[in-house]
């Protein structure tokens, strides 16, 4: 008899496992499990195209400090004219905040305890896994880009000579706003609150979209680029997400 409640109880362990880290799934109108495929696709084909459209544009002015696109200068100059010190200090805060330090140790912080008190731990996985992709889109692109940043008398928190298309700071931060949104307020059936959430998130992205231009680390069309390439990975993240746990109520 143990031998037999052994055998069976191995198998229940495995069935665990896949219960709670792999299936999650949500019953959902046909028209409903349609619209987030649609919104999924939208936004992919949005951000690639927004994205190429800027890089066409970056480098058919050039790479060089005195060739930036029409719309970088004169940001950058009104970024310059609104500077006073205190001003600064909140935009260093938001810089440290969604930096290569901090915001890693929010990311895993967030997704372990997701992950242990949720019932099922796909949204926090799935989040780890649009972070992750963002990281090696944002590393690969600017390595293959290698766009100057504008010049080091305008940086008001150290030097940075790293290539500065796209922005880690904004897509980092876009990255984690947009899936947190769409992670959570997804399954909440009250539109209020989802716009609320995106609201919020469009908020985060803006905040340091400008902490980065205002500190002067990067051109407009860095953050740009860097916000096109977050609606691509929102998109793919509904794909997946879409694809793994909706079913639509004529599927049951």
């Amino acid at each position: 008899m143990r031998a037999g409640r052994g055998d069976s109880a191995r198998p229940g362990r495995f069935s665990d496992i896949h219960a709670r880290f792999i299936v999650e799934e949500r019953v959902v109108p046909a028209r409903t499990e349609r619209g987030l495929y649609a919104w999924g696709a939208g936004l992919v084909g949005v951000g690639a195209t927004s994205f190429f459209v800027i890089l066409a544009d970056v480098l058919r002015r050039g790479r060089t400090e005195g060739e930036v696109s029409s719309v970088d200068r004169p940001y950058a100059r009104l970024m310059e004219s609104i500077r006073s010190p205190r001003l600064t200090k909140i935009m260093i805060f938001l810089a440290v905040f969604f930096g290569p330090v901090m915001l890693p140790i929010v990311i895993v912080a967030v997704v372990v305890s997701w992950s242990l008190f949720a019932r099922h731990a796909w949204r926090p996985l799935l989040l780890a896994g649009g972070m992750g992709a963002g990281v090696v889109i944002v590393r690969s692109v600017s390595r293959l880009v290698g766009r100057r940043r504008p010049p080091t008398d305008a940086m008001l928190y150290g030097t940075d000579a790293s290539p500065s298309f796209p922005s880690g700071h904004v897509m980092g931060a876009s990255d984690f706003a947009l899936l947190i949104a769409y992670l959570v307020f997804s399954r909440r059936e009250k539109p209020a609150v989802a716009a609320a959430g995106y609201a919020a998130a469009g908020g985060v992205i803006a905040a340091t979209a400008v902490s980065r231009l205002y500190l002067g680390y990067h051109w407009l069309s860095d953050a740009l680029a860097s916000i096109s390439l977050s609606l691509f990975v929102l998109g793919g993240v509904i794909l997946v997400d879409t694809k793994r746990t909706v079913r639509s109520a004529f599927q049951r």
